[in-house]
This record gives structure tokens, C-alpha cells and sequence, in this order.
């Protein structure tokens, strides 16, 4: 039988056998306060990168247990992972154009709260948002993009005579329509929400200074805290 080196050995027992606290069943207000919390390292670039390494990668093979749910812009510039300073296996994210909701991504929210044990929804807008700006802007778009454009259009009309910038007050208007929709889809998220299974909050993305703002849920305190 072949001797371990000392090295070796010392590479393996300094591994931990999980590389960190189990995600399932976290509380919302604890997963929203952990969100935050890495969004502070992210906007001091003081990012931890945790849970990246080989053990939590071979850990999750039996299967995952993420704390939050994160429905996000597919813009390339709002990864949820790096925004949020998250590794492996901790947050189940669903992006597209205007971080939007439709049938497929309600039954992928459905599926994290119902059969992963997830407790908190973020959706995630963002400033600088070309699918709230073309919204905005009005007339008509190209193929499929109309569909997008479309299911913000609602958010455009209760914006519109707010004062300031208008791309601005739209984003905050979509982010927090469509957290009010994923919070009344019937049957599986409303009756989690009722039962206080469930929190879903809307949130605000900075591109230019990387900090998240939490816009509905009444969590506004616990944003400035963290920062």
C-alpha cells in the first residue's frame, strides 16, 4: 500500500468534508441579510469568492439547497453570483431581458420554493436596462423582442408621470410589478407567501457603482445597514 506524503495529507484534512453552512431552510430575512452582505464585499471589491472550491463543487453532486432565488436581467454586466459574492450552489438564478415573468419562469420559481426549499425571491432590475429603455421609448421592436417590451409596457404607464429620469423610475416600477406578480401567482407561491413560507422583495442594481438597493418589502433599513 502506498504512504500518503505529508503533504498530501495535510492538502487533504485541511479540505473541510462541506465547505459550508447548508443553504436549506435558511429564513428570508437571514438569506436577504447574507445577500447583502456580499454585495457590500462586492461594491468594496473586498469579494471572498466563497464556496468555489473542488470539495463544494463534488459536494453538490447529491444535490442543492440554494438560499435565495434570484430573477435577474440577462444584461452581461448583473451576474447574480459575483454581485451577490456567491459561489456554488447558492443561489438559483433565472435571467432574461427586463427580468420579466412568464409561465416558464413561475414554474422555475415554483420549483425552488416547492422542491428545493427556498425562502426568499429577489427580482433583480438594474439602471442603464436596454429592455426598460426600449420600453421606454416607445414604437415598435423587432421580432421577439416585442414580447419583452411588452410585459414591461404596464410598469412604462404607472411611471410615466413621475418626475426624474424616466428609464430610472421604470426600472424601479418593473422590478416591484413583477415581484407583486410572482407574490399573487396562484396556486404554490401566493399560498407560501400567506403562510410565511416565502418572501419576495424587488431590488435595484447600480452598474456603476455595483450596490444593490432593496426596494419593496420593507427591508430599506437593512440595505443601508449592510452598506
Amino acid at each position: 500500500m502506498k504512504t500518503l506524503s505529508r503533504m498530501t495529507l495535510a492538502v487533504c484534512f485541511s479540505l473541510p468534508m462541506f465547505a459550508s453552512e447548508p443553504f436549506s431552510g435558511t429564513d428570508p430575512d437571514k438569506a436577504l441579510a447574507r445577500l447583502m452582505q456580499g454585495n457590500q464585499r462586492y461594491v468594496a471589491h473586498k469579494e471572498k469568492h466563497p464556496d468555489s472550491s473542488i470539495a463544494r463543487r463534488k459536494e453538490l453532486v447529491a444535490g442543492q439547497h440554494p438560499f435565495a432565488v434570484i430573477l435577474g436581467c440577462s444584461d452581461s454586466r448583473v451576474p447574480p453570483e459575483m454581485v451577490f459574492d456567491q459561489g456554488l450552489g447558492g443561489l438559483f438564478v433565472i435571467r432574461d431581458a427586463g427580468n420579466v415573468v412568464d409561465d416558464e419562469v413561475l414554474g422555475s420559481i415554483e420549483y425552488a420554493v416547492e422542491h428545493v426549499g427556498t425562502h426568499l425571491v429577489v427580482v433583480l432590475g438594474h439602471e442603464k436596462c436596454g429592455a426598460v429603455s426600449a420600453a421606454v421609448a416607445g414604437g415598435e421592436a423587432p421580432g421577439h423582442i416585442s414580447a419583452v417590451v411588452r410585459s414591461i409596457q404596464p410598469a412604462v404607464d404607472e411611471a410615466r408621470n413621475e418626475p426624474g429620469d424616466k428609464v430610472h423610475n421604470c426600472v424601479v416600477a418593473n422590478a416591484r410589478r413583477v415581484a407583486k406578480q410572482i407574490r399573487e401567482s396562484e396556486p404554490i407561491l401566493k399560498e407560501a407567501v400567506e403562510k410565511g413560507k416565502l418572501k419576495v422583495v424587488a431590488a435595484d442594481y447600480d452598474v456603476a457603482t455595483g450596490k444593490v438597493t432593496i426596494l419593496s418589502g420593507g427591508e430599506d433599513k437593512l440595505s443601508q445597514k449592510a452598506h
